[in-house]
């Protein structure tokens, strides 16, 4: 070999013996990667981390602390931070991390209509599904006694002007909602002849509504069903 290839080959030597140094060493600031694993999982990186031993993912989730972590801000546009109705929201966040208020809210207003009309239509059928039993059995004993009398209820919305919460709260494995409807509608009950013998069919009628919404938390089914009505101001 010339003299040029025994210099190149002392530089790699070299440079290969440096780097080993440097790279095998670990500085203090360095985890191990046990470490940065369970730092990503405490960030919310959980695409990837398997339940804990003796754990299952059928476990219900757990029910709300005595204290649930306050969120400055997290009601904002339905109460203020603070309030009684935010530190309710606030129990049924801590149970259902995926809960949002706003969308509770437009679901609601959608199930309000539905149940309205399917009321009205004796649906039984879409009522089931939205009601508790207990509510259910009120409903279909009205529907029951109007078709005895031979007698069909039109009703058509206008608009909903308001939908808004007015209490939030947990019970046992129970999340509860009550919202508050301000609604137009025109609603009338004819009798076996067409005769109108409740509400004009002409007018508008201004009709407030006070409901309550619940579901199991402790439950895998996402759906809230309707456990109390009444007529509010």
């Amino acid at each position: 070999m010339d003299i040029y290839t025994i210099i190149f080959l002392a530089l790699a030597v070299f440079i290969f013996l440096r780097l080993r140094n440097v790279l095998g060493q670990r500085t203090e600031d360095e985890r191990p990667p046990f470490e940065r694993a369970a730092r990503d999982v405490l960030r919310g990186a959980l695409g990837s981390v398997t339940p804990m031993a003796g754990k299952t993912l059928d476990q219900p989730p757990p029910l709300p602390s005595a204290d649930p972590v306050v969120v400055p801000d997290r009601w904002k546009g339905i109460t203020e931070t603070g309030s009684a109705l935010a530190r309710g929201l606030d129990q049924i966040a801590a149970a259902d991390p995926a809960f949002d208020a706003q969308h509770f809210i437009s679901g609601a207003k959608s199930a309000y209509e539905m149940i309205v009309l399917a009321f009205a239509n004796g649906e039984r059928r879409a009522l089931k599904d939205l009601l508790s039993p207990e509510v259910y059995e009120g409903f279909e004993a009205a529907i029951k006694e109007r078709e005895q009398r031979g007698e069909k209820v039109e009703t058509r919305f206008a608009s909903i002007d308001k939908a808004e919460i007015v209490n939030a709260e947990t019970r046992d494995r129970s999340a509860q909602i009550t919202m508050r409807f301000i609604s137009q509608m025109i609603s009338v009950t004819r009798d076996k002849a067409g005769t109108v013998v409740d509400g004009n069919a002409e007018k508008l009628t201004d009709v407030t509504d006070v409901w309550t919404f619940a579901r199991d938390i402790a439950s895998r089914d996402p759906n809230w069903k309707l456990v109390g009505t009444e007529s509010g101001q």
